[in-house]
């Protein structure tokens, strides 16, 4: 029989539940949706899935058909078109995704065909993850316990698959990107992972934090887009502290997964309701604060590097994101949301649960159980994440000719801020801490008890 395998969020051959079962069945034909719903995401992310929709296409013998318009018609017209019974897709746990799919399930059904779920973009699926009670953890430590004691499935290999070709409407446009976005396809994705494990996987524990070295993986846009699987990394991990601290940082990834499938509520809204109580910036100023931050130019250099970075490369280090949203909700008084929102426009490996529960997190209204005392200090993390300037010189060039001891807090230096360079827009030592405490006191209705 004949299969329509749809992709998503699994652009790639090796270890694809979905793939292996349709060509186990039958002929497969390889479906991917170009949907409107998507045209308004950021440039870096549409022109990479362009791309890699373009690898995927290669690596499928020129099989893969695109096809633009709501998946809601377009699925199940090309499952009659290809007389399949059945429509095979990884399953989607995400807000917009599952009501999607409930869609397009209905809609099949209708028609006596199939929607039928095999795998998902995670290790361990969102749900499957509770309390003994049934609840779902709202905190990561005792999630991630439970998620490495419930484990994975090996990896599997590609699948011999013959292809059935059908009509294509061609790769979905796509604005073109000042920022240099990482290769494309599964291959150069598993030649980074190989580079990473060759220099840095072994000490991750020690230099994940440090903007400056080149000690993380940069696979969260390959997992982001499905071109590698969770399971594929999690194969070649060992028992060791470095492999362990890795482990984590992928079940963080599933853990917002979690939190927000069982909350979808949650992607534009405080995780802790209790937290809608407190003040926020909204006016005029406050947006020209915001377009500060912004360009990068507020005056703070391991801030003003991040967002430089951010443009540039559609990337940035995780460490820099947190000291980002800290500066936005917590120097600036701004709204996490606008931050979440100008992330998102801009990361091509922008992921809605990871991305908006991250910036909650630093924000002190989401999963973290100190909440708003956290407060990241822009120098003080400078200093020890990148003491000799090395990430700073290379993102924020009005100051690579400064030493050491100045780079973090040119403003200090007897010469003072150097031309072309801004003062700093706020003093962080009064404006931040002491508004967000004093800001914390005034809120009546916050419940200062951790969550």
């Amino acid at each position: 029989m004949t299969v329509v395998c749809w992709f998503r969020r699994d652009l790639r051959l090796r270890d694809n539940p979905a793939l292996a079962w349709a060509a186990g069945e039958g002929l497969v034909v390889p479906l991917f949706v170009d949907d409107p719903a998507f045209d308004d995401a950021g440039a870096p992310r549409r022109q990479f899935l362009r791309r890699s929709l373009e690898a995927l296409g290669a690596a499928t013998d020129g099989a893969l058909i695109v096809r633009r318009g709501d998946p809601r018609q377009v699925v199940p017209a090309v499952a009659e078109e290809a007389n399949a019974s059945v429509v095979v897709a990884a399953a989607d746990f995400g807000p917009y995704g599952r009501e999607r799919d409930s869609d397009v399930d209905r809609a099949l059904s209708g028609a006596d065909r199939e929607l039928r779920f095999v795998g998902s973009p995670c290790a361990v699926e969102p749900g499957n993850v509770t309390k003994a009670d049934g609840d779902p953890y709202s905190v990561f430590t005792p999630f991630s316990k439970v998620w490495r004691s419930i484990g994975w499935d090996a990896p599997i290999d590609a699948p011999d698959v013959r292809w059935r070709r059908l009509d294509s409407d061609g790769l979905p446009e796509a604005p073109e990107v000042d920022a240099e976005l990482p290769p494309v396809g599964e291959d150069a994705a598993l030649a980074r992972w190989s580079e990473f494990c060759d220099v840095a996987l072994d000490r991750y524990d020690e230099i994940r934090n440090q903007p400056g070295v080149d000690g993380t993986s940069r696979m969260s846009t390959y997992l982001r887009w499905g071109v590698v699987h969770p399971r594929q990394l999690l194969a070649e991990l060992g028992s060791s502290k470095a492999h362990d601290t890795f482990r984590s940082e992928l079940a963080w990834r599933e853990f917002y997964a979690d939190v927000l499938f069982h909350r979808p509520q949650t992607a534009w809204s405080n995780l802790q309701s209790k937290m809608d109580a407190m003040p926020i910036d909204t006016d005029r100023d406050a947006k020209e604060r915001f377009a500060v931050w912004c360009r990068g130019e507020t005056g703070y250099p391991i801030v003003d590097a991040g967002i430089r970075q951010l443009l540039a490369t559609g990337w940035v280090h995780n460490r820099v994101r947190m000291i980002l949203a800290s500066f936005l909700v917590k120097d600036l008084h701004l709204p996490w949301w606008w931050g979440a929102r100008f992330f998102m426009q801009h990361l091509v490996d922008g992921d809605l649960a990871s991305n908006n529960h991250g910036w909650q997190w630093t924000a002190g209204t989401g999963t973290d159980a100190a909440p708003y005392f956290r407060i990241f200090n822009p120098i003080g993390q400078s200093k020890k994440f990148d003491p000799d300037g090395t990430y700073l010189r290379t993102w924020v060039h009005e100051l690579a000719h400064l030493g050491e001891q100045d780079i973090h807090a040119p403003w200090e230096s007897k010469r003072g801020v150097p031309l072309g360079y801004h003062a700093p827009m706020v003093d962080h030592a009064e404006e931040a801490r002491g508004s967000a405490i004093a800001a914390m006191s005034r809120s009546r209705a916050v419940n200062l008890e951790p969550y």
